[in-house]
């Protein structure tokens, strides 16, 4: 986190003051060494697993291209569909590589140097085109691998939680609602993010240890 989002996001909001105080400085490190392809394809691989699952996937997916750290989009073309099956992909996320592999090579997925230049709003409509990619996994892919300030993704279950945690909700609170409240915190949406985030998984962790104490 930057000093002037610390700041900016201090100043504008008591509860983000709160979750500063109690959670320290942000320690948000966005991976920008990623081209949009390999984000894609690790975000395919990591969507409805644990992260010791996709990565074991990603690694035997990797083995196919003896002598890359990373196979590039007409490598991804190149291989069998039985032979990313045997890597621990689905038939579904199988068509999703495809799609992914294509779409880079008809210019839909933009490059490294590109993507730079288009705005977060012109990132997810071109990649939300994509098999299997939707608008949440681009705004992970905005957080994480492009290092993008103002993004909120409000239909994440852990933001959402932490929202009704910071706010002392009893329910679950909309995405719609979220939103309304996430103008405050533009332009460092981001950060506000991974307050939420912090203060979801911190409940949880309280609430892990209650269970063990009982």
């Amino acid at each position: 986190m930057t000093p002037e989002a610390h700041e900016y996001l201090t100043k504008r909001c008591k509860v983000m003051r709160r979750l500063i105080r109690t959670h320290g400085p942000c320690t948000l490190q966005p991976e920008k060494d990623h081209s949009p392809f390999r984000a894609l394809v690790r975000a395919v691989a990591h969507q409805q697993l644990n992260g010791t699952a996709a990565e074991t996937i990603l690694r035997r997916f990797c083995a196919l291209f003896p002598g890359k750290k990373f196979p590039t989009a007409k490598d991804l073309a190149s291989v069998t569909d039985e032979a990313l099956r045997g890597s621990g992909f689905s038939w579904a996320k199988i068509a999703a590589l495809r799609d992914i592999a294509a779409k880079t090579l008809d210019g839909t997925i933009p490059s490294t140097r590109a993507i730079q230049k288009m705005n977060d709003a012109e990132i997810i409509e071109r990649l939300v085109q994509v098999r299997g990619v939707g608008r949440w996994t681009v705004e992970m892919m905005l957080i994480f691998k492009l290092g993008r300030p103002d993004v909120f993704p409000a239909d994440d279950f852990g933001i959402r939680d932490g929202f009704r945690v910071a706010y002392g909700l009893d329910e679950m609170p909309k995405p719609k609602e979220i939103l309304a409240h996430a103008e405050r915190w533009r332009p460092y949406a981001t950060t506000a993010a991974w307050y939420f985030w912090r203060a979801a998984n911190a409940a949880k962790d309280k609430k892990a240890i209650k269970g063990v104490n009982a």
